[in-house]
């Protein structure tokens, strides 16, 4: 069983695969996890490289037919799995090495800037109106333009 910190770290891997899918950082972060998984052997990060890819495609067609959360759901729990599966079958004194790594990975790729428009840290479910703005003017029109 793993410590709680090593539990963490995977968890931030498996976001990190699904919220970067898709991004500018996806190029960065599929190399470095599939190097991370590899451990030096190329077959091995060849099929990792081929799993990325089809997690990300499969992301991609979920956005594309509206079941992105569940799809979302579903792979980081994968991805969570398979970093800890990882890091469970290492010798006991590299798992916190590679936890380190890992940690350090997520840290430099896992974390897409914020595109305009968004909230980070929310999900809104339903109608949802928010404004996010350096000036305004104290007005907020919600519903049809009826100006005309």
């Amino acid at each position: 069983m793993l410590s709680e910190a090593l539990t963490e770290a995977a968890a931030a891997g498996g976001t990190a695969v699904v919220r970067t899918a898709g991004t500018d950082a996806w190029t960065g972060l599929r190399e470095r996890v599939a190097r991370w998984f590899g451990r030096g052997d190329a077959t091995r990060e060849h099929g990792e490289l081929e799993r990325l890819d089809r997690t990300a495609a499969a992301l991609d067609t979920a956005a594309r037919s509206g079941r992105t959360e569940r799809t979302r759901d579903r792979q980081e729990a994968v991805w969570q799995d398979r970093f800890e599966t990882l890091l469970e079958s290492l010798p006991t004194d590299q798992r916190e090495p590679a936890a380190e790594e890992l940690k350090a990975l997520v840290e430099k790729y896992g974390a897409p800037s914020q595109a305009a428009g968004q909230v980070p840290g929310n999900v809104f479910r339903g109608p949802t109106a928010f404004e996010v703005s350096d000036t305004s003017d104290g007005v907020t029109h919600l519903g049809p333009d009826q100006s005309a």
